[in-house]
């Protein structure tokens, strides 16, 4: 792996732990790691030194590393760093995909860089790797219209139209595993982004 390679080599998925949890709409980002694991007919497993469930995929660009933390959300960042400096990864070969107030049901996006905007796991993770130059792949969870709201609407679970909506987002995701390992990210963009 040379410095040069733009590929990515480790997605992330944020959520929470706990069943309590599971399939809330703060947790979307485990849906795409856990997607990419089924599909490469992986195992993600408790790993202590990583603070989450991790698994490898093998792929034609190389090792893709899958990680969900198991901090709560707040915490994410120390599990992303563990895993970049155990595998000597730049933040740039990094993927972390996450829940979106600001993207309405069912859109996904892509982008490189910028803040936090309130989100917790990410503002952690820049504040954990030193850097924003990682990439993001945000899953449009729709915002319950008022900043008061935002908490109980994030932890409590989408209606059935939109946990397909979202599933529908991840799977569109996950079908550009191929580009995003080999760094083809405007490809990534135009095919994600002319969705909705």
């Amino acid at each position: 792996m040379s410095m040069s390679d733009p590929g990515i080599q480790l997605i992330v998925g944020l959520g929470n732990p706990g069943a309590q949890y599971a399939g809330t709409r703060h947790n979307a980002g485990f849906l795409l790691v856990d997607r990419i694991a089924e599909r490469a007919a992986v195992e993600l497993r408790p790993e202590a030194k990583f603070y989450g469930l991790v698994a490898r995929v093998h792929g034609p660009e190389g090792d893709l590393r899958l990680l969900k933390p198991t901090t709560f959300m707040n915490h994410s960042g120390r599990a992303v760093a563990a895993v970049c400096r155990y595998f000597d990864l730049e933040p740039a070969s990094v993927l972390i995909a996450y829940d979106e107030l600001d993207l309405p049901v069912g859109t996904v996006k892509l982008k490189q860089g910028g803040g936090h905007a309130g989100h917790n796991g990410i503002r952690d993770s820049i504040a954990a790797l030193g850097s924003r130059d990682f990439w993001r792949l945000r899953i449009g969870i729709g915002h319950p219209g008022s900043k008061e709201q935002v908490i109980g609407y994030v932890l409590s679970h989408p209606s059935r139209t939109e946990a397909d909506a979202i599933l529908e987002a991840v799977d569109e995701a996950e079908g550009c595993l191929p580009e995003l390992l080999a760094g083809d990210y405007q490809r990534v963009m135009n095919r994600l982004h002319s969705r909705s």
